[in-house]
């Protein structure tokens, strides 16, 4: 892939669920995107990071003890982990679900 449709992909996403869990308007959670770091901060403290990794052309995500690191796949229109075939969106909404102790979609 080259870089310009990286940024555009990995921009896209990252606007993605900055723009759906902001719009959650969640007391317990903190949306916030700056440039290619969206960091999303709870009520107790924890810190979750998700931000675009030009270098490696992949989207990294921590959270808690967990990372992810996930590659465009243009055929499925889906950012995938290759060590766990986990797809991106449906990662964030689980663990953030989770944290927040209901359910989530992106």
């Amino acid at each position: 892939m080259d870089l310009k449709t990286f940024y555009t992909e990995a921009s896209a996403a990252l606007r993605h669920i900055d723009e759906v869990l902001g719009d959650l308007e969640h007391d317990l959670l903190d949306v916030n995107l700056a440039g290619d770091v969206l960091t999303l901060a709870f009520e107790d403290g924890a810190k979750f990071v998700i931000n675009a990794h030009s270098a490696a052309e992949q989207i990294w995500m921590a959270a808690g003890t967990t990372a992810w690191h996930f590659d465009y796949v243009g055929e499925r229109n889906q950012w995938i982990a290759s060590k766990t075939n986990e797809e991106l969106m449906t990662t964030v909404a689980r663990v953030v679900g989770a944290k927040l102790g209901e359910a989530v979609e992106l």
